[in-house]
């Protein structure tokens, strides 16, 4: 085999396979940070063969046996050194001999079990979110220190720090690499779901840089997710997450013009909408809830989702069961985003007037100072109304407080726009 096509295929066969592999070490050596070092050895010595031999039929199994032996290797070591002053005889050889028999045993466990695992520890309350989700993308996505960096627009240093930091911290604390149960597994699956929300939000619409999307992202917060409902098929938001997610997904392609800058929603070509992605959307939501799960924020997230997905036409959009749908989001899961999402629907069932009276109640909430879509919305509604230089100026705003250039972009057209008196791109 060509070294670019088996460095192509290992590449592959790391992206499927780390995860279990560094789930089922982790479980074996009781260290994440450990588990992926030893997966890593597994990785190069693999760089190194598997060019000459081809990738073997079956590859995971070939990484795991190895990583396992690496391991072994490293218990070995650290025996003898304990032991290094003392005489070595049959006593350490049944050590070792039972040591060895307990580390193969823990390997023939359920592998469902080892990910489910590694998604709680990666996941693990005691670290910061931006280590979460930087740990949860590493160990579970498979991307590496540069990609995840490239992603978040952040220096790869630092997330090589954030990474090193939250291994140590979890090592150090000894945290138990296990399943929580009761009520703690109720409170923390809520912990790794978000993880895997903001993954995604971060995906769909990037906060800063040249792009609207990293679809890379979006594509790893839909993998995790899946992962996650099939881990725990009876947890409703898990599946209502699948479903928020695959239908908002589904809008990818109509989501950017030629030019890349955004296009609103009633304005997206409809035709372009992955309806496969929708289907799968709808599959979920069924599910969760047929599990109950109606009552859940992702659940109805992925509701007021599907709403939109059901309408052919923009102007087919049940815009007073989206904002009855927001109202009871606003109870269950309060958010001044929510909110000001609550506003924009109310804006289109019942007018601008009454969306502006809502959003005005916003203007002075703190954890909305430095949000680009609460002056970017309130704008929208100003020109409605026929108040184009007040409108004028919230466009200004909103495009000086956004880091993403596509959307500083349109919100200053829409200035401009503004000013000439025509009306909003919408």
């Amino acid at each position: 085999m060509m070294t670019t096509d088996a460095h192509r295929a290992i590449d592959a066969v790391w992206r499927a396979e780390s995860a279990r592999l560094i789930a089922g070490l982790a479980r074996m050596v009781r260290d994440v940070g450990l588990a992926e070092e030893l997966a890593q050895d597994a990785l190069v010595i693999a760089l190194e063969k598997w060019p000459a031999t081809g990738v073997p039929d079956n590859p995971g199994a070939w990484l795991m046996a190895t990583a396992k032996h690496r391991a072994i290797d490293r218990l070995r070591r650290g025996k003898l050194q304990q032991r290094k002053h003392e005489e070595l005889g049959h006593e350490l050889e049944r050590e070792w001999a039972d040591a060895t028999a307990k580390l193969e045993a823990r390997m023939d466990d359920d592998i469902g079990d080892d990910l489910l695992r590694l998604v709680f520890t990666a996941c693990h309350p005691l670290l910061s979110m931006d280590a979460r989700v930087a740990l949860t993308l590493r160990l579970l996505g498979g991307l590496t220190t540069d990609e995840i960096a490239r992603a978040y627009l952040v220096a790869e240093s630092t997330v090589a720090q954030r990474i090193v930091r939250a291994k140590r911290t979890l090592s150090e604390a000894q945290v138990p690499f296990e399943v929580p149960r009761g009520e703690e597994l109720h409170e923390r699956i809520g912990a790794v779901l978000g993880v895997i929300y903001l993954i995604f939000n971060e995906g769909y619409s990037a906060t800063a840089g040249d792009d609207l999307m990293r679809p890379a992202l979006c594509e790893e917060a839909l993998r995790l997710g899946r992962l996650v409902a099939e881990l725990t098929p009876a947890e409703p938001e898990a599946h209502g997450l699948v479903a928020l997610m695959e239908i908002q997904a589904s809008r990818a392609r109509a989501r950017t013009g030629s030019d890349g800058k955004p296009v609103l929603l009633p304005d997206q070509d409809r035709s372009l909408w992955d309806r496969q992605s929708i289907e799968r959307g709808f599959a979920a939501l069924a599910r969760a809830y047929a599990l109950g799960g109606a009552a859940g924020p992702y659940v109805m997230q992925g509701a007021i989702a599907a709403c939109h997905a059901r309408a052919a036409k923009a102007e087919d959009t049940d815009w007073h069961t989206i904002a009855a749908m927001y109202a009871a989001l606003a109870q269950m899961a309060p958010s001044p985003v929510v909110q000001l999402n609550r506003a924009v629907a109310v804006s289109m069932a019942s007018g601008a007037a009454a969306g502006l009276e809502l959003v005005d109640t916003l203007v002075a909430e703190p954890a909305l100072a430095q949000y680009h879509l609460l002056p970017s919305v309130r704008g929208d509604l100003l020109f409605k109304l026929g108040r184009h230089r007040e409108a004028q100026a919230e466009f200004t705003r909103a495009a000086s407080l956004t880091r993403n250039s596509r959307e500083q972009d349109f919100l200053l057209d829409r200035a401009r726009l503004c000013e000439q008196g025509n009306a909003p791109l919408e």
